[in-house]
């Protein structure tokens, strides 16, 4: 009997969680034996995002969705930076799965374990930004991931705020407004640059304008001359971060890139690798897998341990 465990990917603006592993068949409708095999997708549980109520409700509905019987939970959580972050949600992670075992990992960690890689280096582009890696002493290094009001360059929210940025120049030097301006107005429903910068301010939730970023980039593959500034600089951002780590940890480890924008966006995907520039390009590899199956992974080590 294979023990069943769940894997968690807390990002910023959703919660991906996988059941995993066979259980002894339960006797209650919708026991366990019911469960095996759950994937499902919910809010955010991030405690930045939504707080420590918000974070209890979603962990409460995905605990109702999969099932008891749970031995042993990872979760990757986005923000996951501190001690007292990770002890939070442990503690509201072991109030709704009693008795398993609990790990709590920054969302990079989970990404090296679904590229089925034990060192690395993981640059992650969704709504933030963020490079970590381990080398295969054991060394870890880190750079960028520190929220959006300290950084996140060249993930979601920094390409969309760019973009709101090239709106007012735009309009300020009197300029009628070019084809990625108009782009954004349009999904906002903005009459010109100033209401959007005002909508950007009465709504600064980063989740809430990072999803208007596949819009930027891809204005930048149709060749769009602001866009494909954003995307150049977005790359430069993230290459930077890449760099720093494998830099700290050694040039010969390989490099996973993960996160909506590099998964989704091939353009700027490839712009990043020909920045980081390392010796070996067949090193540089996209994630093929959702990052929650590494969670997976983490909470079986748990239980093998």
């Amino acid at each position: 009997m294979t023990p069943a465990v769940l894997g968690l990917h807390i990002g910023g603006s959703k919660t991906h969680a996988v059941r995993s592993g066979d259980t002894l068949p339960s006797q209650e409708p919708g026991g366990a034996d019911a469960k095996n095999g759950v994937e499902i997708t919910e809010a955010s549980a991030n405690l930045s995002s939504v707080g420590h109520q918000g974070a209890d409700a979603v962990l409460r509905r995905i605990a109702a969705s999969v099932g008891g019987g749970i031995e042993a939970v990872c979760a990757g959580a986005a923000g996951a930076d501190t001690p007292a972050s990770r002890a939070v949600l442990s503690a509201l992670l072991t109030e709704h799965f009693p008795g398993a075992r609990i790990e709590v990992v920054h969302d990079t960690r989970i990404v090296l374990a679904a590229a089925g890689l034990d060192a690395g280096a993981v640059l992650v582009a969704g709504t933030g930004s963020v490079a970590w890696g381990r080398n295969h002493d054991g060394r870890e290094a880190r750079s960028g991931g520190y929220g959006y009001l300290l950084g996140d360059e060249g993930g979601g929210y920094s390409v969309v705020r760019d973009a709101v940025r090239e709106a007012l120049r735009e309009y300020y030097a009197g300029l009628e407004p070019g084809t990625l301006v108009r782009a954004l107005m349009a999904a906002t429903a903005s009459v010109d640059a100033l209401q959007l910068m005002d909508s950007f301010y009465a709504k600064p939730e980063p989740d809430h304008w990072a999803v208007l970023a596949p819009l930027v980039l891809e204005l930048a593959t149709e060749g769009d001359p602001a866009a494909l500034r954003i995307q150049a600089e977005a790359a430069h951002h993230l290459a930077t971060l890449a760099r720093q780590v494998l830099g700290e940890l050694g040039l010969d480890l390989p490099l996973v890139m993960a996160g909506s924008l590099l998964v989704n966006h091939t353009q700027l995907a490839g712009s990043v690798a020909r920045k980081v520039s390392l010796e070996d390009p067949s090193s540089i590899r996209i994630l093929t897998q959702t990052p929650v199956h590494g969670a997976v992974e983490l909470a079986r080590q748990l239980i093998r341990s």
